[in-house]
């Protein structure tokens, strides 16, 4: 029944040890992963650059309304 425990306990730690070694590992992003970063900041910018022109075309209207 020991053995079995013991088994058990070793199974876990080996687990664990794998576990924590995959983890530690840090990917480093490819290529793509860079490119698709730079779109979607490209495109975010561009929405915030589209909603200033947009409060812009607004107030121009209320200041032509005055």
């Amino acid at each position: 029944m020991t053995k079995f425990i013991l088994k058990g306990i070793g199974a876990a730690l080996a687990a664990g040890i794998l576990v924590g070694g995959l983890a530690a590992c840090e990917k480093k992003e490819g290529p793509g992963e860079r490119a698709g970063k730079a779109v979607d900041k490209a495109v975010q910018d561009t929405g915030k650059k589209l909603e200033q022109a947009g409060e812009k075309i607004q107030d121009a209207a209320e200041d032509a309304k005055k």
